[in-house]
């Protein structure tokens, strides 16, 4: 009996264990509640794209560095030490003999003959060497670049470089921004439908009530129950649909978010008309220089006319200083730390121009490239404003005509709506038939879908009419 009740404590201890893991678990899962705006702030902090451009300014900020650091005096610091096991060996000609003999003959010195002692024709070479066991270095280098033009120019450019990396991050960020918006509002679509689809399925549900009491009250057929039954299921089938496709809709929602899929995200705008029509063409006037697109090519025309100036400055000299100071010393042995020992003084001051004279027409043929490259640019500017002139008069017109099937078809569901419930009202009075309630409902059905189409393009449109005129 003890052993019972202990293994019944366990069990529960147990049970209890779990049950608290899996509220752990369930406390664990991060939920979030997003409006457009909200998807889109997590978007620009977390999607891959928009992290690796921010990523790709920062690059730009170092290569600044580098090409200022170019202008910055250069100083470095050498110490060496050499040993030499065998002091190299040199052949000399014999320049002591020379001397010796001559100072003989000046004195008059008389050979073991007794006669005057005069100078050989050879003398020969002698084997010396030169320098000592160990040998130690010292020294102070610095290198500052007077003048490059090259580099000036980079210096220059160092603003529009960081300008051009910063506007290329704002493109994407665009691109983005108007996926996320759309994928967003899609799903929001996505949502009305499915709560007309609820709302459809409530009115054939009471509908096969109703088809019931009827039937076994005589007024109506075994068909007509089945009739409403088929209607029901295949309403039950699509609304399944609708779900599965509402799932991965936010599954793609998340990944270009880039919010981890374990997370929940709930969808907390509502679409209408009244928020798809707010500010409607308030102004079809637009700026090229709205667009990012057409300030990023700006920017590249202005890096492409410093690259002109950069190799033409090539052709001028460039100037630069060299220091050295170095304290040198050779010992036969090592002892270089004891500080009676000496140490000798180096130093020089150099100034060094470079004069470009000839390379073979590089310099020549690399202008020739870069004003092409240059005017390629200029020319796809031109192109670009031919393509925001066409993008903004086709968002204009698709946004003016998707408000227009919009309005048709809100009025239709209406309508549709309205059909439905006046056949229904005399179907339970037994005055119509199931045949004209079918296609009342169908209609119905029909106008909800139309309807659902129409309000999301309206939105798409929308975006892509803010997105061409600059405007998003």
């Amino acid at each position: 009996m003890k052993y019972s009740l202990l293994l019944v404590a366990l069990f529960l201890s147990l049970v209890s264990t779990l049950e608290a893991a899996d509220r752990t678990d369930t406390t664990r899962l991060t939920t979030h509640s997003f409006s457009a705006q909200d998807a889109v702030n997590y978007a620009m902090a977390n999607n891959v794209q928009v992290k690796n451009s921010l990523l790709a300014i920062q690059l730009q900020q170092e290569t600044n560095r580098q090409i200022t650091a170019s202008a910055y005096p250069h100083l470095n610091a050498s110490i060496s030490n050499t040993i030499n096991p065998n002091v190299a060996t040199q052949v000399i000609p014999n320049f002591i003999s020379p001397a010796t003999y001559q100072v003989l003959i000046d004195k008059g010195v008389r050979d073991g003959n007794g006669n005057p002692i005069t100078m050989p024709n050879d003398f020969g070479f002698v084997a010396a060497q030169f320098g000592t066991r160990y040998s130690a270095n010292a020294a102070v280098s610095l290198t500052q670049l007077l003048f490059d033009g090259q580099v000036f120019v980079g210096l220059q450019a160092r603003d529009a470089s960081i300008a051009f990396a910063k506007k290329g991050a704002e493109l994407t960020s665009e691109v983005i921004k108007a996926n996320v918006l759309k994928v967003y509002y899609q799903l929001l679509a996505g949502r009305t439908q499915l709560e007309l689809l609820d709302s459809t399925l409530a009115f054939v549900s009471k509908n096969l009530a109703d088809t019931r009491v009827l039937y076994e009250n005589g007024f109506r057929e075994k068909l007509d129950i089945d009739r409403v039954s088929v209607q029901l299921a295949n309403l039950q089938t699509e609304r399944s649909k609708v779900v599965n496709l509402l799932s991965n809709g936010y599954y793609g929602l998340k990944v270009l978010m880039g919010m981890p899929i374990e997370d929940q995200l709930v969808l907390t705008d509502v679409l209408t008309p009244v928020q798809v029509k707010e500010g409607m063409l308030a102004t079809i006037d637009y700026k090229y220089e709205d667009r990012k697109e057409f300030q990023y090519a700006q920017i590249g025309r202005q890096l492409g006319e410093y690259n002109i100036k950069r190799y033409q400055l090539s052709k001028i000299p460039t100037i630069a200083m060299n220091g050295v100071y170095a304290k040198n010393a050779q010992r036969n042995t090592w002892s270089f730390l004891k500080p009676e020992q000496s140490w000798f003084t180096i130093s020089n001051v150099s100034i060094n121009m470079t004069v470009p004279i000839f390379n073979g027409f590089v310099t020549k043929s690399r202008i020739s490239q870069t004003r092409i490259e240059l005017q390629r640019t200029r020319n796809e500017i031109e192109g670009l404003k031919r393509t925001i002139d066409s993008e903004a008069a086709s968002a204009r017109n698709n946004f003016q005509s998707a408000i227009s099937r919009l309005d048709a078809q809100q009025q239709n569901l209406e309508l549709a709506e309205k059909v439905y419930g006046q056949i229904k009202k005399k179907y339970e009075m037994g005055v119509g038939s199931q045949t004209e309630i079918n296609i009342a409902q169908n209609e119905w059905k029909a106008a909800q879908t139309n309807y659902v189409t129409a309000l999301s393009d309206a939105m798409m449109a929308r975006i892509d009419w803010l997105k061409a005129t600059g405007k998003l």
